[in-house]
């Protein structure tokens, strides 16, 4: 037991040192990020000066949201496809195909929408420009499969008797999917939104190819920063997204508890 809690703290320590270190080091006040000088909030005013940086942001935030709602209208429907549909001719070429980008190689992604989007430039003149479309079109390509696998595995747990019953009582099919069946599986629906945000906001091989003059991505901007040298600003920004990642999930750690019924919770105040 004892070496299992040291084990443990190595573990956590290789995770989550670097991070520490990294927040420490965007309150210096030395340009050189490794050397410490003194305490100065400086970079952070910096940052928000950014104009290259801020739009980047804001770019990946846009392509992100929007990747995340399209990736999960089209992964549930993929995903009900293969679950209730049961056996239909060419269901394993489907089933494969939908879950090929999962072990695809990002370099292999790439390049071929690149291909794909400059083959139909030269045969239908679109897309006259690679910038954001492509970007959020290739986004989607690959989030796709990641949605289809989360959704999926709730749809085959689902007990199939709540769906049986209500088209018993004479609910439509559609109506039986509105009613039973997507309340049913939206923890998945969400879980499979927030992993295509994330996969979306921090993608950059795939975005290198995609993209186009003036469609900079926040990983994009990045890695051309740091290839000229860490700039401090960098560890202000990464410290922002830390602070609010643990803000955010302190806080649904908080509700998941409040509202469960295990822990007794009811989400009433008295």
């Amino acid at each position: 037991m004892k070496l299992t809690k040291i084990m443990l703290g190595f573990g956590f320590a290789f995770l989550y040192f670097p991070l520490v270190i990294l927040v420490i080091y965007s309150f210096n006040e030395s340009r050189l990020v490794t050397v410490w000088s003194e305490f100065s909030v400086k970079w952070y005013f910096e940052l928000f000066k950014d104009e290259q940086l801020i739009n980047g942001f804001l770019l990946s935030l846009r392509i992100a949201s929007l990747t995340a709602c399209a990736s999960v209208v089209f992964g549930t429907m993929a995903s009900y496809i293969l679950v209730k549909f049961g056996r239909f001719p060419g269901q394993t070429i489907f089933s494969g195909l939908t879950v090929a980008p999962l072990v695809m190689p990002d370099v292999i992604t790439g390049l071929s929408l690149l291909l794909l989007f400059v083959g139909l430039n030269e045969l239908i003149g679109w897309p006259s420009a690679r910038g954001a479309t492509t970007i959020w079109i290739a986004h989607v390509t690959f989030c796709i499969a990641f949605v289809t696998v989360v959704v999926s595995s709730r749809l085959r747990e689902m007990d199939g008797s709540l769906e049986e019953a209500a088209m018993d009582l004479g609910a439509g099919p559609v109506k039986v999917f509105f009613y039973i069946t997507l309340p049913i599986i939206m923890p998945a629906i969400m879980s499979g939104w927030l992993l295509a945000f994330t996969l979306s906001l921090d993608d950059l091989v795939i975005a290198s190819f995609v993209s186009g003059p003036g469609a900079s991505t926040l990983p994009m901007v990045i890695y051309s920063s740091v290839r000229l040298g860490v700039s401090p600003k960098i560890n202000a920004l990464a410290t922002i997204f830390v602070v609010c990642i643990l803000i955010s999930s302190t806080a649904s750690w908080w509700l998941a508890n409040r509202f469960s019924p295990a822990s007794g919770g009811t989400g009433k105040t008295t």
